[in-house]
C-alpha cells in the first residue's frame, strides 16, 4: 500500500508555509548562528531577531538568569540595525528556501511606520512580524501592546504602508489579550502571534540586589506554556485571523497543543537554546501524529479541540 501523503502546510495571509513551525524571533539571531546545527530549509520560517531604525546596544548585563523551567532575559533588543541588516544579513537569508519574516519595532509610532515602509521594498522579505510587546524596553515595545487603541493605531498605520503580510506580536503582561487581538485584527492585522515574555524578577539572596541589572525581565521556558496556551485559546475564539502560538515550546507534543488549541503554527523560541534541533524534531513528530491518527492534513488538527464535558 502507497504511503499517504502528509500535507503540513499552513497559510498566514497571502504567506504559505511548508509547515507550521517557526523559530522565534531573538532566540535564532539572524539565522546565521544556527546555520551550522540544523537545516533551515526544513524550517515554515524564520523569524529574525527584532530591527529597529538604528542599531541599539540593548540593556547592560547581567541580561540572562535561568529559572525553574525556563529564563528570564532582559536582552532590551540589542540589534544591528535597520541598514546593517539589509546590507550584511538579508543576502545569506535570501538564499534559504523557507519564508523570512522580519521582526521590526520602534519606540514611537513614526518608527514603525518608517521601519516597516522600507522593509517592505526589500527583497526576499516575505512577511513582517510588529513587536509591540517587548517588557524591557524604556519606552515604546509594550507601551503599544498593552492598550488597545495604541495597539489599533499602530497597526492601522503600519498596514497603510506595507502590503506584506502583517502578524503582530501581543504581550501576555495585560488583563485580557483578546481584546488587544481583536483590536488589531479591526486594525488590518493579517495574523497575531502570542504570548511573548511574561514580565518576572529574580532575586540574588546574597546580595540582596536584583539577579538582573534591568531589575526585571521577560520569562520564558516551559514555565509560560500553559499560561501562554490559555491566552491563546481564548484569543482564537475572538479572532477570525491566524494565531501563532509561541511559549515554552520545545517538543512535537507542546506544539500538538497550540495546534489543537487552534493555533495555526507555532514558533520555537527559548527551546532552542536547550536543544538547537527541536524545530527538526518537532516537525518530524507533527508529521508522525498525522500517520499515527491517520490524518493527511495538518488542517484537520488545527482546532481540533474539544471541550465538552462528557
Amino acid at each position: 500500500m502507497a504511503k499517504k501523503e502528509i500535507k503540513l502546510s499552513v497559510k498566514i495571509g497571502d504567506l504559505v508555509l511548508k509547515n507550521p513551525v517557526m523559530v522565534a524571533s531573538g532566540t535564532f539571531g539572524y539565522g546565521e548562528e544556527y546555520s551550522s546545527l540544523i537545516e533551515i530549509n526544513m524550517l515554515g520560517a524564520v523569524v529574525t531577531k527584532g530591527i529597529s531604525l538604528e542599531p541599539s546596544p540593548g540593556n547592560s548585563p547581567r541580561r540572562i538568569v535561568e529559572t525553574p523551567s525556563g529564563m528570564l532575559n532582559a536582552i532590551g533588543l540589542q540589534n544591528i540595525g535597520y541598514q546593517k541588516f539589509v546590507t550584511d544579513k538579508m543576502p545569506m537569508l535570501r538564499e534559504y528556501d523557507t519564508a523570512v519574516i522580519v521582526n521590526f519595532y520602534g519606540s514611537k509610532i513614526e518608527d514603525y511606520v518608517e521601519l516597516a515602509g522600507k522593509l517592505s521594498s526589500v527583497e526576499g522579505v516575505d512577511a513582517l512580524e510588529a513587536n509591540i510587546s517587548c517588557p524591557n524596553i524604556k519606552e515604546g515595545g509594550i507601551t503599544f501592546g498593552t492598550d488597545p487603541e495604541m495597539a489599533y493605531e499602530v497597526t492601522e498605520k503600519v498596514r497603510a504602508v506595507t502590503d506584506k503580510p502583517l502578524i503582530v506580536k501581543l504581550t501576555p503582561n495585560v488583563t485580557d489579550i483578546s481584546v488587544i487581538a481583536k483590536s488589531v485584527e479591526d486594525a488590518g492585522a493579517d495574523a497575531v502571534s502570542l504570548t511573548n515574555t511574561f514580565t518576572g524578577m529574580v532575586i540574588d539572596i546574597n546580595e540582596c540586589k536584583p539577579a538582573i541589572a534591568n531589575i526585571t525581565g521577560g520569562l520564558s521556558g516551559p514555565a509560560i506554556r500553559p499560561l501562554s496556551l490559555r491566552m491563546v485559546w481564548e484569543t482564537v475564539k475572538a479572532v477570525t485571523i491566524p494565531v501563532i502560538g509561541i511559549g515554552g515550546i520545545i517538543a512535537s507534543s507542546d506544539a500538538l497543543q497550540f495546534l489543537i488549541c487552534g493555533a495555526c503554527a507555532v514558533q520555537v523560541g527559548t527551546g532552542l537554546f536547550v536543544n538547537p534541533k527541536a524545530p527538526i524534531s518537532i516537525i518530524n513528530g507533527i508529521q508522525n501524529y498525522l500517520t499515527a491518527k491517520d490524518l493527511t492534513d495538518i488542517n484537520d488538527v488545527i482546532g481540533s479541540l474539544k471541550t465538552d464535558t462528557m
